[in-house]
């Protein structure tokens, strides 16, 4: 199987991460405020040197890009990408909608992944060509669903004014049988697994999205950015099954897939 051994390596460093952040949320944590006004705890930082130690071990060539600045050059041409504890906010505050999140990056393209959300019981991961797993078990997005059927998920309603659509987009909205915003990471997985319909992001870092990317796409939705490009570097994203990523498109004024 392509890439076997990295996708079982990011499972268990997922796993083993999820349970320090629990155990150091149990104990309690320091907290600090970065440059850019976000939050970063201790438990963030003791994760994200987790993470990089065990992928050092497995990968000794590989590069690594982390949150709170983990960095390595790559002498394999690949990279991992780590966000310690996405949702900082919500595991500070006690919410389950927090995640732990790694990808693979090769040759341009996000190959392996995991996302475990220790607080909701629920590992995500996904590799190149060989599908999408929630605890192992084989997951899809959803099928055909009409508009007024669909979840979707909401995230960045503060930066909506910024866009050329946030005008339009509260009666847009009202098309949906319902719009949720859970936090980012539990969003895609959301629908990853056929639960939502619908994500969109209106900021995110490579790190944010790096894991949904190849998960979501393994399940069989679509990721692409608010201008049509396909990036985890475009700074936004939206994730859509199938039936959906039309009306999505036709909303951001983009071309229509075929």
């Amino acid at each position: 199987m392509p890439f076997e051994k990295e996708l079982e390596v990011a499972r268990r460093i997922a796993e083993q991460a999820g349970r320090l952040a629990l155990e150091n949320y149990a104990r309690g944590f320091e907290t600090e405020t970065k440059a850019d006004d976000s939050p970063v705890t201790s438990a963030d930082r003791a994760n994200e040197k987790l993470i990089s130690k065990q992928l050092e071990e497995a990968f000794p060539g590989d590069g690594l890009l982390g949150e709170e600045g983990a960095s390595r050059e790559a002498r394999s041409g690949r990279r991992w990408i780590i966000d310690p504890i996405d949702g900082t906010r919500n595991f500070m505050r006690g919410m389950p909608t927090w995640g732990v999140m790694l990808a693979l990056e090769a040759d341009g393209k996000m190959v392996a992944g995991a996302c475990n959300l220790p607080a909701l019981g629920e590992l995500y991961s996904a590799a190149a060509g060989v599908g999408a797993y929630l605890n192992g078990r084989r997951i899809h997005c959803s099928t055909a669903k009409p508009t007024h059927q669909a979840v979707l998920c909401f995230s960045g309603f503060d930066k909506i004014l910024r866009r050329g659509f946030g005008d339009r987009i509260l009666p847009w909205f009202e098309k949906d049988w319902s719009v949720r915003s859970m936090g980012g990471c539990p969003d895609a997985m959301y629908v990853a697994s056929g639960r939502a319909d619908v994500w969109m992001t209106m900021e995110a870092k490579p790190w944010d999205l790096a894991p949904l990317k190849i998960i979501c796409e393994e399940a069989g939705a679509s990721f692409f950015n608010l201008n049509g490009k396909t990036s985890v570097y475009g700074g936004d994203c939206v994730i859509a099954a199938p039936p959906l990523e039309n009306e999505v498109r036709r909303f951001l004024g983009l071309e229509l897939r075929k």
